[in-house]
């Protein structure tokens, strides 16, 4: 599957398409990102009246001539963003289940490609365990990107992860000026709540992407059934365990998912940022052209 969506044909497509990020963020020079702020583009924003120590060189000398008035001509400020990717490379993301993973990395890849598109930095964090590994550092523009891509396909997914130690202890330490992803399916024991509201103070654009397969979604148990934690290396582990699945417990079980899902979403939408739930079922370009735009991010 990664071989066929991370393809010519599969980057074509996203070429169309812009990130789009809040007007608020600082950013650095020279992006394609409009903020709220007057800069040094050609294209012209507003007039303001002239005030000591401003350049003369921007006054507006036909408005002079006109009002008898100085005015200098403001213009409009774009701005380059950091793309941050927090990629869950736990095993329930996809060590039992390919399409899962294949699903998750061509999602990040596709988000990756879309910031450099726009000639934003870009970042892959791959969590594992409690820290956060950024293999090809800070990438900037599409050659090294692909460089990226070409390795990115033979990523691993196994054991646990701590989302609130990984987000917390990446390197970037900047304020304002990007726009942080979190990858993952948020079945995890860590306080990932901690990890959002640790990239909120940082002022940062949160967006999360919460996969899921149909099985997690909508499992065909029934009967007597032994459950094993992927994430777990002890088979004795308390989280493993045999069961009779009655109907009652597929009720429950598919309540415990919804309010599950809507526990996520809410958390990350009242801090002001956005939640796009993935199926893994559903074709990516769902993902990228109706979840995306629905949320504000495309």
């Amino acid at each position: 599957m990664k071989e066929i969506l991370l393809n010519d044909a599969f980057f074509s497509r996203l070429e169309t398409l812009d990130l789009n990020l809040r007007s608020n963020l600082i950013g650095y020079f020279g992006g394609k990102h409009f903020v709220r702020t007057y800069g040094q583009t050609v294209e012209f924003a507003d007039y303001r009246e002239y005030q000591l120590g401003d350049d003369i060189r921007r006054i507006d000398w036909n408005l002079f001539a006109r009002f008898g008035k100085h005015y200098l001509k403001l213009f409009t400020d774009e701005r380059q963003m950091k793309v941050q990717i927090f990629l869950d490379c736990s095993a329930s993301m996809g060590k039992d289940n390919p399409e899962k993973a294949n699903y998750a990395i061509a999602t990040a890849a596709a988000l990756g490609f879309l910031g450099v598109h726009n000639m934003d930095k870009v970042e892959f964090n791959f969590m594992r365990g409690t820290h956060c590994d950024n293999p090809y550092g800070t990438i900037i523009g599409k050659n090294s990107f692909f460089r990226a891509i070409s390795d990115i396909k033979n990523l691993t997914f196994d054991e646990e992860t701590d989302i609130e130690a990984c987000v917390t202890s990446s390197q970037d330490t900047s304020r304002g000026n990007s726009l942080s992803i979190i990858i993952s399916d948020f079945m995890t024991e860590s306080n990932w709540k901690k990890a959002i509201d640790y990239l909120c103070y940082k002022n940062r654009q949160v967006l999360l992407i919460h996969i899921l397969t149909p099985d997690e979604l909508d499992p065909a148990y029934d009967g007597r059934v032994s459950l094993i934690d992927s994430e777990s290396l002890d088979l004795s582990d308390t989280k493993n365990m045999k069961m009779n699945i009655t109907r009652s417990m597929q009720m429950a079980y598919e309540e415990a998912m919804k309010d599950f899902k809507e526990d996520v979403r809410s958390f990350v939408v009242r801090r002001g940022g956005s939640c796009v739930f993935v199926n893994t079922d559903n074709p990516i370009e769902q993902v990228l052209f109706g979840g995306l735009f629905k949320v504000g991010i495309m």
